[in-house]
């Protein structure tokens, strides 16, 4: 077996030289209250380990250059200093940390043969070998990119986004490259495929640290975190409105902070992610023990959403106390999947959320996405709590659409107000919502609803 084929079995083994920090017990959990279980995961969640020495950019012909002479050094910060700098794309190294001076701007060229030959990496949750992330980092650790600069990476109508009418064949092929187990080392995507790549995405790392920086006009998927562990994304702005321009997307991670971002994107602001269909399960790990907080989410097609690339579950998800208003924002907590993904998602809580307005519903879990009821994998979701949420104008409050023979179960909302609600809940086939002190327009509801 190839080390590529590995992504499951080297995570597991990243995961387990972990300290031995504690978890609660099935019995604690069923017993404390959901939220106390984040006391637990941030205490797991640590900065880097990075030495503090500085390797000025301007000593060296390129970035990478810098970064590996960190590296080999032992590591260190590799500053970028105010001005602009192009590049292709970076390869970052364990114990090196890229910092962007105030003022510094770094440019990625457009030119998509500089991203070749191809890395390892998941293209809307399959694996394959295409074209390089522009920041891409593979079985590092404690790796960082801080500072108030800012990524550009110069995408437009002409460059990369362009590409989105001309992927369909490259994309098919992919997917049935996941279907039919290929060999990831045999799904080789290069010149031609017109499958772009996603800005920044730390593979198999341990202790990634992101924080501070602006990213714009990225190709795809902005932060892209893929089977990692002990990720924080803070203080980051993500400001790009190109064709799934996702602001940050951590896929089969586990212990994840993501606090005080901005988020104006051309798709979700936040995409909890598993891998996809045949190819998810084979690699088979979740994403879980989540923790996203004070972030603000303007433009998006959700907040904070969970799939719909959601084969390998999702578990342990909390959003407290953020922000979100725009009328170009369509749901402020978004599910979608179907049973084609399966998986299992759950135990999703979302509390002191702020929504002004968001186009369609506050909460919506949709089983109808794209494919719908087309395979033999339903997915369940359960275990979803909004406490104290409020919204100040929607079309829905509630869109929640299961299957008859796998509806939606166990969603409660507590202590929440929606007002200027312009029609109705929308719930098919669901089992066991409760909704306790919650106001609809001036009414409230206390009551369980099953159909």
């Amino acid at each position: 077996m190839s080390k590529i084929d590995l992504s499951r079995r080297e995570f597991l083994k990243v995961a387990t030289t972990l300290p031995a920090l504690p978890y609660l017990s099935a019995q604690q959990r069923a017993a404390a209250d959901p939220w106390d279980e984040t006391r637990l995961i941030l205490g797991r969640i640590k900065e880097p380990t990075i030495p503090n020495r500085d390797f000025d950019l301007r000593q060296y012909k390129s970035i990478n250059d810098a970064i590996v002479s960190a590296n080999a050094a032992g590591g260190g910060r590799v500053v970028v200093p105010a001005g602009e700098f192009q590049t292709g794309p970076i390869r970052l190294k364990s114990r090196v940390n890229l910092h962007l001076a105030d003022g510094a701007v770094v440019k990625f060229v457009t030119d998509p043969k500089a991203y070749l030959p191809a890395v390892f990496t998941r293209w809307e949750g399959t694996e394959l070998m295409s074209y390089a992330p522009l920041i891409y980092a593979f079985d590092e650790q404690d790796i960082a990119i801080t500072g108030n600069g800012t990524l550009d990476g110069q995408s437009d109508s002409t460059h990369w986004w362009d590409w989105t009418r001309q992927q369909a064949a490259a994309r098919r092929r992919l997917f049935d490259f996941g279907a039919n187990g290929t060999p990831v080392a045999q799904r080789v995507f290069g010149e031609g495929s017109f499958l772009r790549p996603n800005f920044v995405q730390p593979y198999r790392c341990r202790n990634v640290h992101i924080e501070g920086i602006t990213i714009k006009n990225s190709p795809m998927w902005e932060i892209h975190p893929v089977l990692c562990t002990n990720v924080i994304v803070r203080g980051v702005t993500v400001n790009s409105h190109g064709p799934n321009n996702d602001g940050c997307n951590p896929e089969s991670c586990r212990d994840v902070l993501i606090e005080r971002c901005h988020f104006d994107t051309g798709d979700d602001c936040i995409a909890l992610k598993s891998g996809r269909n045949n190819d998810g399960r084979r690699v088979g790990v979740p994403v879980e023990n989540v923790i996203v907080r004070d972030c603000t989410m303007k433009d998006g097609h959700g907040g904070v959403t969970i799939g719909s690339e959601i084969s390998g579950g999702a578990r342990n998800i909390f959003a407290e106390r953020c922000r979100m208003d725009s009328p170009n924002l369509d749901i402020a907590l978004r599910f979608k999947t179907n049973s084609v993904r399966g998986g299992v998602i759950e135990r999703v809580f979302m509390r002191d959320v702020t929504i002004g307005q968001v186009g369609q519903a506050v909460l919506s879990v949709n089983f109808l996405y794209e494919e719908g009821d087309a395979g033999q994998f339903p997915p369940v979701v359960r275990d979803i709590e909004m406490r104290n949420v409020t919204s100040q104008r929607s079309r829905n409050a509630l869109s929640l659409r299961g299957y008859a023979h796998t509806p939606v179960t166990n969603v409660r909302l507590t202590d929440c107000k929606f007002e200027n609600v312009a029609q109705a809940d929308v719930l098919d086939n669901v089992k066991d919502v409760v909704l306790a002190n919650v106001s609809m327009n001036g009414m409230i509801r206390n009551e369980t609803i099953t159909k």
